[in-house]
């Protein structure tokens, strides 16, 4: 099908929730796309953080067509094998006790504030559940992770917003004017993706995790976007040397299936019992034989790989004309240039680069696997339409 024949049925039927660029894309391979005309163009977005392994990876298809050529779904009803075993890994490689799958990011922080606040109410009783996060930050777009999420031009048209839940600045003073004898967790993302690609303050997040640890609040990390080896680490908060109590993630976990995952830590093992949380689709079995396989290829030698390409990414970058900032850490990356990041990314989509926005920042999430090659491809394009 033709680009105007997708982009007629697009205005035709689907909900008009998204302002997307003017290009359809129907194949690729690793870091390279290519759109219904068949024009090729470097990818630095991987389906925002998702496609980590790139387009048309052959190892997580493989894995993904042998268990749909088993079984596609089985109801939580019954035990699954490809989740028990995905379950294992994500406890083995972080120390977690016990994980509950859903299928996106917003579900499973939804599991996590929920499990803060029966956590909460178990041990001290009603009053005791307000939920707190960072200003910048961004939760999902259900209710109550929207409510959470501390960007004020997410919550036009909403109201009223789930009770409890409120924004501080990142940093102590704010933290602890905000918080009170009713708050039971803070959430937050160790490099605010949708904020600016904003990585926090070492000091503040150590902080912050002692300030939480005395009073007994839940620290809750938010890896959706930064997880799965984005920054060089398999999750982010492993650069601050800190121990969260839940952490959740999605995106690039599945590969490019739909999954979300909350992973529970020593205090919060027990909290959810039958009836309190649950999923139809949640840790489908091939969806968590996919993840199973991405994160099994995501080891020591890997992630020091994620960090060199992270390296020679920034050091080009930093020395092009006209870029002011470069944020982030690993290959989640935010560039400040003093212009429009959209009129940017869309020059790039012009000349065949795919970058992102973050407000006033462009926005980079390659591949983990893109090239050098690619690097390169994508790094000349940018410069040009930077410098221009």
């Amino acid at each position: 099908m033709k680009f105007e024949e997708i982009r007629e049925k697009e205005k035709n039927y689907l909900a008009e929730t998204f302002s997307r660029f003017p290009v359809a894309f129907e194949r690729g391979e690793g870091a390279t796309l290519y759109d219904t005309e068949g024009r090729a163009y470097v990818d630095f977005g991987a389906g925002i953080s998702v496609n980590i392994f790139g387009v048309n990876d052959e190892a997580w298809k493989r894995t993904v067509c042998e268990q749909l050529g088993r079984i596609q779904h089985v109801s939580n009803y019954y035990y699954s094998e490809p989740q028990c075993v995905l379950a294992e890994m994500l406890c083995g490689r972080t120390g977690a006790k016990r994980v509950f799958f859903g299928n996106s990011g917003a579900e499973a922080n939804e599991c996590a504030f929920k499990t803060a606040r029966k956590y909460s109410f178990r041990k001290y009783g009603e009053g005791r559940a307000q939920i707190l996060s960072l200003a910048g930050s961004f939760h999902g777009r259900t209710l109550f992770t929207l409510t959470a999420t501390g960007q004020a031009e997410f919550h036009r048209y909403f109201d009223p917003f789930v009770p409890e839940v409120c924004s501080a600045e990142a940093d102590m003073a704010a933290i602890e004017e905000a918080a009170g004898k009713n708050t039971c967790a803070v959430v937050i993302e160790c490099v605010q993706g949708e904020g600016g690609v904003e990585a926090l303050d070492p000091v503040f997040v150590k902080e912050l995790a002692r300030f939480c640890r005395e009073r007994d609040i839940l620290l809750i990390c938010d890896e959706v976007q930064c997880g799965n080896g984005r920054t060089g680490k398999l999750f982010a908060y492993e650069h601050y040397g800190i121990q969260p109590d839940l952490v959740t993630t999605a995106k690039g976990l599945g590969g490019g299936l739909p999954i979300g995952a909350c992973l529970f830590f020593e205090k919060t093992e027990h909290v959810l019992q039958p009836g309190d949380h649950g999923s139809t689709f949640g840790g489908n079995p091939v969806v968590c034989a996919g993840a199973g396989n991405i994160l099994s290829r995501l080891d020591e030698n890997f992630l020091l790989e994620v960090q060199g390409k992270s390296d020679y990414l920034r050091a080009k970058l930093a020395k092009i004309e006209g870029v002011e900032r470069v944020t982030g850490i690993g290959l989640m990356i935010g560039l400040k240039t003093g212009r429009s990041a959209k009129e940017i990314a869309l020059e790039c989509l012009k000349r065949g680069l795919l970058v992102l926005t973050a407000h006033e920042y462009v926005r980079l999430l390659p591949p983990l696997n893109i090239t050098k090659r690619e690097m390169d491809e994508g790094l000349a394009i940018l410069r040009e339409v930077i410098q221009a």
